[in-house]
């Protein structure tokens, strides 16, 4: 009963033995530490010697001791090689036994950026609904205005100029329309993570033939509930950027990466999931500019030339109906996206 408790905590909590290497730990250490118990039981977790060997200085100063610390923001390293900040701390249960609680500061920083991010997306799609109903009350009186005088002109000549009207109306209305996002209801049904990646592959492929591709998936993720049309529309929004920014750069070996994981005890804005689907788009491009980082998933800002600036925010919003998110972490030589679906069937 006691383990079945420890299993639904989410502090991550771990049993070491006096040699410090593991006995025990629930399933929000391994979503922690990216390990799974069963390859690692019986060995001393490299992840948990901190910088220089600080965090296991502290653990055998309290098997020593006999008695419990508490260190703060502490930095383990990740056996990817990723950081992560904690508090953590230890209890000597007997001479051979230590029980770690592991609490990690980054991911309420992660939580308190999403729930920021969220907000932010929700007062740009009601102002963005607001200005496209003032926008296209307007333009259909001028198109119909146009139409009407049309049919008055006395030289047939001059409708050149009224089509160009309507023309450039129906331009202006689509716009709105595509800032709005897609406003069909969403048809979700369960769907193969990686059946829509390959499907992106494919079409990216048959437009930048240039640009290596490679997979990573994780065979073992199970099918998610999703809009698979949506899903392939969103992907292929973040990818089709990427390429288009290696691209533009002249990257001389251009690389994407296509990558799924399942995340364990993972939290989307305010709420946490059993299990998130994270397909992860990475680049080998210049980076994205500092300036637009806060500003990346707002419509009609783009770092191209050439962009439009509303297809990360369309592939955000699509995330949004599916009760997910998009994240990135981009610097010189490396930019990744990735998109965090729940797994399990909405209700």
């Amino acid at each position: 009963m006691y383990q079945r408790l420890l299993e639904h905590l989410t502090t991550a909590v771990l049993l070491l033995d006096g040699t410090l290497r593991l006995r025990w730990m629930n399933p929000a250490a391994e979503a922690l530490l990216a390990v799974s118990i069963g390859r690692v039981r019986g060995t001393r977790l490299e992840s948990l010697e901190g910088v220089d060997g600080a965090v296991a200085a502290v653990l055998i100063k309290a098997r020593r001791e006999f008695h419990p610390f508490t260190q703060r923001e502490a930095v383990l390293t990740l056996a990817g090689g990723e950081t992560v900040t904690v508090d953590f701390t230890v209890t000597p249960l007997s001479d051979d036994e230590l029980l770690l609680e592991i609490e990690p500061r980054d991911r309420l920083l992660r939580i308190s950026r999403e729930e920021a991010l969220i907000a932010r997306q929700e007062t740009i799609k009601t102002l963005t609904r607001g200005l496209a109903h003032e926008v296209k009350n307007p333009l259909g009186g001028i198109r119909g205005a146009a139409q009407l005088l049309e049919r008055d002109l006395p030289d047939p000549q001059l409708a050149e100029f009224t089509r160009i009207i309507v023309e450039e109306a129906d331009r202006l209305r689509d716009l709105v329309d595509r800032m709005l996002g897609p406003n069909q209801v969403t048809h979700h049904q369960p769907l193969n993570i990686h059946k829509v990646l390959e499907r992106v592959r494919s079409l990216l492929l048959a437009e930048q033939p240039g640009v290596t591709i490679e997979r990573d998936y994780d065979p073992s993720l199970p099918e998610l509930h999703g809009d698979e049309g949506r899903m392939i529309q969103a992907v292929l929004n973040v990818a089709r950027n990427a390429v288009e920014a290696m691209s533009e750069s002249e990257i001389a070996a251009p690389r994407l990466v296509l990558r799924t994981r399942a995340r364990r005890q993972f939290t989307l804005g305010a709420e946490r999931h059993r299990l998130v689907c994270e397909v992860a788009i990475i680049d080998n491009g210049p980076g994205i500019p500092d300036a637009l980082r806060e500003t990346l998933f707002y419509p009609m800002v783009s770092g191209r030339a050439e962009g439009s600036g509303l297809g990360l925010s369309i592939a955000q919003s699509i995330l949004h109906q599916h009760q997910g998110l998009i994240e990135c972490d981009s610097r010189p030589g490396r930019t990744e996206f990735r998109l965090l679906t729940p797994l399990e069937a909405p209700p």
